[in-house]
């Protein structure tokens, strides 16, 4: 595989899962692997981030390390702060105190990063870019992972917005849009993996005010899919390269197993090397 000014690399997200891409961009700083543009995901987006600031392990650390130090996943956090997560830990005391972000290095890094996130009042996709302030930085990847039902609604940009992966999961349309035509996308799935087509009844109930976000989250599954079909198709067709988890992957998305994490992990880094 050559990477050159017209590749992108596409970055899946599912929670924990992506412990599976944190081993996958471990390797590629690892060769000193860059890419002109970046598109991320939810889980796809944090970890990027400590891609793109050249923080080596960082995403390794915030995922496996101190999840068993913190234990940051929890429905006592839906008590204390509207999230299944302890997000003021994620997006505040780590990035500020316990593992800081490299923002000086992110913001002089030359690729194109951009997050995904969903727009409550459109039902559509936001493709978010930021590299002058650090603040907007941890609001638009904090929303690009607000999680629909267990998370707060986020705010950028005075915007309401959850989790891109609701609109477009695995960017890689946008990616095409934008002139790429040499793709690298990591997912954390294994091969043939679909969503079952139903539709989430909890929608109407959760987000009364958002008939949009209502419509988009009806269509999520379906639509999930039909990326993945688009994605299959482009592999066969020797358009794109894909890397993804071979092993069956038993990490959940809220997975609190550090064994578990970091054997996804370490796949990740050892699938990227066979491929590459």
């Amino acid at each position: 595989m050559t990477i050159d000014k017209n590749t992108a690399l596409v970055l899946e997200g599912g929670g924990l899962r992506g412990v599976f891409t944190c081993g996958v961009l471990d390797f590629f700083m690892d060769c000193g692997i860059t890419f002109p543009f970046i598109v991320g995901v939810s889980a796809g987006a944090c970890n990027g981030l400590s891609y793109m600031s050249g923080q080596r392990g960082r995403a390794k650390s915030s995922n496996i390390d101190l999840m068993e130090k913190y234990q940051y996943v929890g429905f006592k956090y839906l008590l204390s702060q509207g999230c299944i997560m302890d997000y003021k830990l994620l997006f505040e005391d780590f990035p500020e105190k316990i593992i800081p972000y490299d923002y000086d290095a992110y913001f002089a890094n030359p690729t194109r990063f951009v997050m995904v996130t969903t727009n409550c009042l459109t039902g559509k996709p936001e493709y978010l870019e930021e590299k002058k302030s650090s603040e907007r930085v941890m609001d638009i990847v904090r929303a690009s992972s607000s999680l629909p039902f267990v998370t707060k609604i986020t705010y950028v940009d005075g915007i309401p917005m959850l989790d891109g992966g609701i609109v477009d999961s695995i960017p890689i349309r946008y990616a095409l849009d934008q002139g790429y035509e040499n793709i690298v996308v990591v997912l954390t799935r294994n091969k043939g993996y679909r969503k079952k087509d139903t539709k989430i009844r909890a929608a109407k109930a959760f987000y009364r005010k958002y008939p949009k976000l209502q419509e988009a989250l009806f269509v999520r599954n379906s639509a999930y899919n039909k990326t993945m079909d688009l994605i299959e198709k482009l592999e066969e067709q020797g358009r794109i390269t894909v890397i993804r988890p071979v092993n069956p992957v038993n990490v959940g998305r809220m997975e609190k197993d550090v064994t578990k994490l970091t054997a996804l992990y370490q796949e990740g880094y050892e699938v990227a090397a066979q491929i590459l």
